[in-house]
């Protein structure tokens, strides 16, 4: 092994370590009694009861269902208008299709979080502060969703259009039987990506929420384990894994088309 690869190897195990040592003591302090939140014995037993004490303290059930119909309407928002755009860039030739095409892709480079002061001044007027759709319509726009899914109709075979055209399909039937059914596996990375990112979007919600009946996961959770409500870590980390394990599970199991979707666009 030469020196370089060893610094490689212990560069990057140190930075697996630094990763994955917040999430053990997560794991262990959530299902071990309190404590044992800062020693460790191998023989501790363990214990479902501080999910039970995190449920029960805080309205959970309430911030989960509301994080769903969120990252739902935001998914069914930004897929309609994103294929519709991509289709329309990937196969369409009109005046001005390179320059709108850039501008959205400007939106890559802005930082949501600059444009917060002006997304409240536009929500306050639509009258819509502190609901689920103030939210979420900042969003409904995905600049990353419609590049990703350019990418994706481009690498489609033409004939297979023009056959369909042949055959007297309109272009709406020849993009939701052809373009749609291809390119399912960059659906469900998208969808991945724009879930989660939405799932633990924290700031926004924040600003723009006062009560629990729209309040997300994310803000609940830092109610929840502010300092002043005196909740143990034990409490606190299994709320967190909660709130969390959503996440995980979806991408354990969408972990292989999530790879291959941003391989077949071209994105390395």
């Amino acid at each position: 092994m030469t020196l370089d690869r060893l610094f490689n190897t212990v560069a990057a195990w140190a930075l697996a370590l630094l990763w994955v040592l917040p999430l053990a003591y997560a794991v262990w302090t959530a299902f071990h009694p309190a404590a044992y939140e800062a020693r460790f014995d191998l023989f501790a037993p363990l214990t479902l009861e501080n999910f039970a004490k995190a449920w029960a303290a805080a309205p959970f059930r309430r911030y989960f269902l509301n994080t769903f119909i969120l990252v739902t309407v935001i998914l069914l928002g930004q897929l309609l208008l994103c294929t519709l755009a991509a289709y329309a860039f990937a196969r369409y030739q009109f005046p001005g299709r390179g320059i709108l095409f850039a501008l959205v892709l400007v939106q890559l480079l802005i930082m949501p979080d600059i444009l917060i002061v002006e997304n409240y001044k536009a929500i306050r007027a639509l009258d819509l502060v502190d609901t689920i759709p103030a939210i979420a319509l900042p969003y409904i726009a995905s600049g990353f969703g419609i590049f990703l899914l350019r990418q994706t109709f481009m690498s489609v075979p033409k004939e297979l259009e023009e056959a369909a055209q042949v055959e007297g399909m309109s272009s709406l039937g020849i993009l939701l039987k052809i373009y749609v059914p291809l390119a399912v596996p960059t659906y469900l990375a998208y969808g991945l990506v724009s879930v989660s990112h939405h799932w633990n979007n924290f700031l926004w919600p924040l600003i723009i929420t006062n009560s629990v009946e729209t309040r997300p996961v994310t803000v609940g959770l830092s109610i929840f384990s502010s300092i002043d409500s005196g909740v143990e870590w034990s409490v606190i980390n299994a709320a967190t894994l909660m709130t969390s394990g959503p996440l995980l599970l979806a991408f354990l199991l969408f972990q292989r088309q999530f790879v291959q979707s941003f391989m077949r666009a071209g994105i390395k």
